[in-house]
């Protein structure tokens, strides 16, 4: 691992320009179109197997090593957010309202050069290797979904994936089998009441009042329905309706989302928001439209896979710099990879040494260290080599 280790600090400069001709010119979730080009192009000079287009706008590339074995599928997303890029560096995103805001242009980046690596290496791989570029993993239903339908997934063995950390210290990892990110589901509230004068209010049936209810009653749903040692959220993020000071509105809408881990809770959530609603809504009156969406299904990490990115991790940076993280209620579709192979996604910190400069995902300040891929690149080719080996 030294040399490969050695080799990722040769190539880094190619692969912060790279990553920095991304954040300049990032793509929103689905419309990804330059992005997977340069993908496909940087893979293809390698001498790659490539294909474009997986699921509509995925990249595939496929390493067949130098002896048979079994088959390593390694992921990284490249879909950008609908956030204006206020930072002041010189790779500043040129395009308005859009920028890398959760650190995929640096996953992008790092899979590249650990293709750039490996195709290096290509005669002491016992197996295959397939690189996954995925596109929109920022809106559900996401494109792993998709470019798994498609088949980017066929004769898979294992899986491995890593997410870079702005508040975690640079290089730190963290493992957590089972649970390790929750269901993402949404959700919005239509409420239909009778409108009319803001001076005579007993006339009307006020949908902001009841909206109001709605939103205070579904905050019992957690609170008295689930098991606190299990873990659930409902949110309402968005609260819409009317737009004058003597005018009250025909309609509101309550917007937000919901994150749990059981299945069992998640269907008692989607049974207690529609009854919730509807019911608080006749009470006053009025009618209330519930529409509930599935969204990323919970990211369970298998534990065998788990435990060899642990050890891998030990063995290539030190036990000091590894650590079992807590489940998290944020989602991510590579929870859908897991569910038809095993594998495990990590987590590796990319704070910045300045403070100052130090904010959280999907911020328009935010930005990593980008020493960080130094780290992610070795650590995923030694849990592949640790697999095809084994």
């Amino acid at each position: 691992m030294d040399k490969i280790k050695a080799r990722f600090t040769e190539i880094f400069p190619e692969l912060v320009e790279f990553r920095r001709d991304l954040h300049m010119y990032p793509e929103l979730s689905h419309t990804e179109v330059h992005t997977p080009e340069k993908v496909a192009n940087f893979l293809t000079h390698l001498g790659i197997e490539v294909r474009t287009g997986v699921g509509g706008r995925g990249v595939v590339g496929t390493l067949k090593g130098g002896q048979p074995g079994k088959t390593v599928a390694l992921r990284a997303d490249f879909d950008a957010l609908p956030i204006q890029d206020e930072k002041d560096v010189p790779y500043r995103s040129k395009v308005p309202g859009v920028m890398h805001a959760c650190g995929h242009d640096v996953h992008t980046a790092t899979l590249l050069g650990i293709a750039k690596v490996l195709s290096e290496r290509k005669e002491d791989i016992r197996g295959t290797i397939i690189f996954i570029h995925q596109f929109a993993e920022e809106v559900i239903p996401g494109g792993a979904k998709a470019m798994i339908e498609d088949g980017c997934l066929d004769g898979v063995d294992a899986i491995f994936g890593a997410h870079v950390s702005s508040f975690d210290k640079l290089g730190f990892i963290g493992v957590k089998s089972g649970d390790s990110m929750a269901n993402g589901d949404t959700f919005e509230i239509n409420i239909t009441g009778s409108g009319g004068h803001a001076a005579t209010p007993h006339v009307t049936v006020d949908p902001l009042l009841v909206g109001s209810q709605i939103m205070m009653n579904l905050q019992s749903i957690v609170s008295r329905n689930v098991d606190p040692i299990d873990s659930a959220v409902v949110s309402v993020t968005s609260f819409n309706g009317g737009d004058g000071f003597n005018v009250i509105p025909d309609q509101a809408t309550l917007k937000g989302t919901v994150r749990t881990f059981k299945d069992s809770i998640q269907d008692m959530v989607e049974e207690k928001i529609e009854n919730i609603a509807k019911l608080t809504a006749e009470a006053a009156g009025a009618t209330a439209d519930v529409n509930y969406v599935r969204g990323y299904p919970a990211l369970i990490n298998d534990e065998k896979e788990t435990n060899r990115m642990e050890k891998v991790a030990k063995q290539l940076y030190g036990e000091d710099r590894v650590r079992t993280i807590r489940a998290q209620m944020g989602m991510e579709d590579f929870a859908y990879y897991l569910k038809e192979v095993p594998g495990s996604f990590v987590w590796v910190g990319a704070r910045l040494d300045d403070d100052n400069k130090v904010f959280p995902h999907h911020h328009p300040m935010f930005d990593v260290d980008e020493e960080v891929m130094k780290v992610v690149g070795p650590l995923l080719i030694s849990a592949t080599f640790d697999y095809l080996n084994e």
